[in-house]
């Protein structure tokens, strides 16, 4: 699998990644043994870096992969912290960081997490120096070996790339996502700044495999927060409506070249965009951690192909998502 630098982590990882909402929770029921399997299949296509949280099952998406990388040496594995209380200004503060790593740290069984980032914190955590210097602190004691954050908007990733110590930007972008092409992408090349690409197919949609009779699980995050109820409802489906969602996937699918799936096509788009450091779709089973791993191997699209994923964007996603991150 191709490698790029994680922006300045310094650290080399393989350019498809895997997400691991999947195997903590709001996805339906995965068993730990299927989680596990998941993880081996990922690894063994290439996978070399996973991301995870410690709100993901409350912990359990952490504990997975933390037994699992250590009986892999090698991988890079990124958690993300902030999401356990309330999403307020006043919590984002040493003493709870502190509390929060050293509960990561314990779910991985590691001494120093080689990458914590803040979970989508409200806009003005970014603008908050005594955050940073916070986080500065838990590098210089070896609690972590690299921070950054996760956004919703492009604007906190814009606030957040001017910080010298950020090494990594975590953004939705897809096919569905065209905005952080504008201004983000260019701003973390020029500040080397790393860029993980999440919600690559759009929580699925951009997989091909749904339509309108398609039903979710009561607690799967795509049936009880599509309007936001939980959490940003941009973190679902994109915060594209699932009809126009469906719509827009009619028209991409004759662009898909012979013997690839949708999926792949989908990722292989993100690939393309210059500044992507890696893409972390989930996976609920091997199958499908093998297939997103062979998103790699689909030549490069051609221009003709990106101008036209751009049409779609424009015609039929545009008026629902850009202005709002």
């Amino acid at each position: 699998m191709e490698q790029r630098v994680l922006g300045r982590t310094g650290r080399q990882v393989g350019v498809v990644g895997l997400g691991a909402w999947q195997l903590g929770a709001d996805w339906g029921e995965v068993s730990e043994d299927e989680a596990v399997a998941t993880l081996n299949a990922a690894v063994e296509s290439g996978v070399t870096f996973i991301d995870t949280a410690d709100v993901y099952g409350d912990g359990r998406s952490e504990q997975i992969v933390g037994r699992f990388a250590k009986a892999h040496p090698g991988l890079t594995v990124a958690t993300k912290m902030g999401r356990r209380m309330e999403q307020i200004p006043s919590n984002y503060v040493m003493s709870n960081f502190r509390a929060w790593n050293e509960r990561s740290r314990r779910n991985l069984g590691v001494d120093t997490i080689d990458l914590v980032q803040l979970h989508c914190p409200p806009t003005p955590v970014y603008s908050t120096d005594a955050v940073f210097d916070a986080l500065d602190t838990l590098v210089a004691e070896k609690k972590i070996a690299a921070y950054g954050v996760s956004v919703e908007t492009c604007e906190e990733a814009l606030t957040a790339i001017a910080r010298p110590g950020v090494a990594t930007v975590q953004i939705i972008l897809n096919a569905f996502r065209l905005k952080p092409l504008e201004q983000v992408l260019p701003a973390a090349r020029a500040a080397g700044v790393g860029i993980i690409a999440r919600v690559p197919l759009a929580s699925g949609l951009l997989s091909g495999k749904y339509d309108e009779h398609t039903t979710f699980a009561a607690d799967d995050h795509r049936t009880y927060n599509r309007q936001g109820e939980a959490f940003d409802v941009g973190e679902t489906f994109s915060g594209v409506d699932f009809a126009t969602g469906l719509e827009a996937v009619r028209r991409l699918a004759p662009l898909v070249p012979e013997g690839v799936t949708m999926a792949q096509f989908a990722l292989r788009w993100i690939l393309d965009q210059e500044g992507v450091s890696v893409v972390i779709p989930g996976a609920r089973n091997p199958a499908q951690a093998r297939a997103n791993a062979a998103a790699d191997s689909v030549p490069p699209l051609d221009a003709a192909t990106l101008t036209a994923v751009r049409a779609v964007y424009d015609d039929l996603i545009r008026p629902q998502v850009h202005h709002r991150w």
